[in-house]
């Protein structure tokens, strides 16, 4: 088969797998949830069965504590959590009409010598409508979350569905492994392998590492800025640890967030707000520092402008489940971009110099280097 027929079988298969995904995006997520649980619980299970225990018994184990673990977090952050947020979409509209009203008495002075006293009541009047517009249109999206039958059906099969889909791709993964790889065309057989290897440990290294970097970010966000008495601390520290898991997209959010209600909360005493910040400050000098150099590594090779896009572009084409499966297919696209530049800048293309013939260099590619090393 030529080059050209290999590579428009692939292109063909890539828009039939991409349209499947967009067809059956609606019955997708509990599919891809369990895929990307198995795939993170794969490792565990390798070593448990390393240690003598029987796959079976190791999926039990992992997948009954995972369970538990989650039902039992479930239970005790939920109440929490779900008060919170009812309680922040009710006291949106106060607390943004309160910043408006400071960010007005503080910048007075400045659109009054700027424009005089007409600007000043434009200025009001734009920033009012804008804040009511804003507050209103995020006080829906909230309420939204939880209403209609749709939405209720999905997280009930996420929760039931996910698990049982999760248990047999964890027995089975090594089979399912082999199976793909009997696929492989034999004679790329090797570089399939060595490019699935790097995807692989790209996906992994920022998964699991990033999942790790959550947790942590969001445990100590909660807990510091309830320490310090911030309403909805508990929520906006969650919200920042779980968006941490784009890059600075988390940080910067629950700054904002948690700043914002600490000006309405304890302004005039600017001590409480700097320690608000100090919160995230110091939140981010660990995780830059210590949490992503040690869990994530350097070698993963998403870039946080790439990886922003992937989830946008993913998550607008395939709504949650483009979100799973953005940051698998940007790494993958990632490795794939790599390999092609590095055959790039091995060929003839960039070179410009004709290629080697049954092995032997070009006969003036021989007398450059004859003559560097005279």
């Amino acid at each position: 088969m030529t080059i050209q027929k290999q590579v428009g079988f692939w292109i063909a298969a890539l828009v039939v797998f991409a349209l499947g995904l967009w067809l059956l995006r609606d019955v997708l997520l509990p599919f891809v949830a369990g895929l990307a649980l198995a795939y993170l619980l794969d490792p565990l299970a390798d070593r448990l069965e390393r240690l003598g225990l029987g796959r079976l018994g190791a999926t039990l184990l992992i997948l009954g504590l995972f369970v538990l673990g989650f039902v039992l977090v479930l239970f005790l952050l939920a109440p929490l959590v779900a008060g919170q947020v009812g309680s922040f979409v009710a006291n949106l509209p106060a607390y943004a009409a309160r910043l408006q009203r400071l960010a007005l008495d503080y910048g007075q002075p400045i659109v009054e010598r700027l424009g005089g006293p007409q600007s000043l009541r434009d200025v009001e009047a734009s920033v009012g409508d804008l804040v009511s517009q804003g507050a209103g249109w995020l006080t829906a999206f909230l309420r939204s979350l939880w209403s209609g039958g749709q939405a209720l059906v999905s997280i009930v099969a996420l929760l039931v569905v996910t698990p049982v889909v999760a248990f047999y791709l964890l027995i089975d993964w090594d089979h399912m492994v082999e199976a793909v790889d009997s696929w492989l065309p034999r004679p790329h057989q090797a570089t399939i392998r060595e490019l699935f290897v790097e995807i692989n440990a790209a996906i992994a290294g920022f998964i699991r590492g990033q999942t790790a970097v959550c947790l942590i970010l969001g445990t100590f966000y909660a807990i510091g800025l309830s320490v310090l008495g911030l309403n909805f601390g508990v929520l906006i520290g969650l919200s920042a640890g779980l968006l941490s898991f784009i890059p600075y997209v988390g940080s910067l959010t629950g700054l904002l967030l948690s700043v914002g209600v600490a000006i309405v909360q304890f302004w005039p005493d600017g001590l409480m707000v700097a320690a608000t910040l100090g919160v995230f400050v110091f939140g981010q000098f660990v995780e830059g520092n210590i949490l992503s150099p040690k869990l994530v590594g350097a070698s993963v090779g998403l870039h946080p402008v790439w990886l922003m896009f992937a989830l946008l572009a993913f998550g607008s084409l395939f709504g949650f489940v483009g979100l799973l499966l953005a940051v698998p297919l940007a790494a993958a696209a990632g490795v794939l971009a790599r390999f092609a530049l590095r055959r790039y800048l091995a060929s003839s293309l960039y070179s410009g110099a004709p290629r080697s013939i049954a092995g032997h260099e070009p006969a003036l590619i021989t007398d450059v280097r004859a003559a560097g090393d005279a």
